[in-house]
């Protein structure tokens, strides 16, 4: 695939998708609500992620305007009983996993508001980039709700459970600086170059043996929570399997014959 860019929307304008080169630009565009997330919104990422171009290597997950999610719309909670909020939690989990486990690695790009279902919605991308202007709460508990989206499993993930509990139990929000030495984030950029820094990510994981992203996004998470002969023995077999594979082959030919750079520090 080219360098060209193409500019698409999803259902009723609610996604602006966005394809440059291998990477797929995926923007939550509902700027005048602070990007919340409602089930039309919900529905078409799931949409997006069941129907990934041809091609695309990687995704970019941002907010149009000042904020990435201020999380879920709390006007679509007002009619819910207890069997349609369990249903509309599992949609969430249903559309959620599609981005942990895409078949192409999900970068999310962060500022503003990224709270509630935003932060969880964050959570399911595999890494998460974010500017001075980002700042991360779980309002859910003053709202006398609980997270439904797979926060209560994903995030104690990367921040710990008594963080998470912290969160949710006072209130408390952490700003991006303190995000990122938490494990909110694994990048902290300046501001206005988020989704760019993205971009750039997404770009060269794009270019890297699509055997091996597979691997990383696939295995590595039930390698990590396995027990650890089981791990090692899962670990073995994708060893084996990713460098049998004729594309690593022909990266490490390039790398002996000195036709790719040495890793240094950057």
């Amino acid at each position: 695939m080219g360098n060209a860019t193409s500019t698409a929307t999803g259902p009723c304008d609610l996604l602006k998708i966005e394809q440059s080169g291998a990477v797929l630009t995926v923007g939550l565009n509902r700027p005048a609500k602070r990007n919340a997330l409602n089930d039309g919104i919900i529905l078409a990422i799931q949409d997006c992620f069941s129907n990934l171009p041809e091609g695309t290597g990687a995704v970019v997950i941002h907010g149009i305007g000042d904020h990435f999610s201020s999380g879920l719309d709390l006007s679509e909670l007002t009619e819910h009983d207890a069997t349609d909020g369990l249903r509309h939690s599992q949609m969430w989990h249903r559309v959620f996993d599609r981005i942990q486990y895409s078949p192409v690695p999900v970068i999310a790009a962060l500022r503003g508001a990224v709270i509630g279902g935003g932060l969880e919605l964050a959570c399911a991308a595999h890494i998460r980039v974010a500017e001075p202007s980002a700042y991360f709460a779980l309002p859910e508990g003053q709202r006398g709700i609980f997270v439904g989206g797979g926060g209560s499993v994903r995030l104690p993930r990367l921040i710990g459970v008594s963080r998470m509990t912290d969160m949710m139990l006072t209130g408390r929000v952490y700003s991006a600086t303190e995000g990122a030495a938490y494990g909110f984030a694994q990048y902290l950029v300046g501001e206005g170059e988020a989704l760019a820094k993205a971009m750039e990510l997404a770009a060269r994981i794009a270019n890297n043996a699509p055997l091996t992203n597979f691997a990383v996004l696939q295995a590595l998470p039930m390698i990590a929570e396995a027990n650890p002969q089981t791990g090692l023995l899962m670990e073995s077999l994708m060893a084996t399997v990713a460098q049998s594979d004729k594309e690593a082959k022909l990266r490490i030919r390039a790398f002996l014959d000195r036709k790719t750079a040495k890793v240094k520090p950057t």
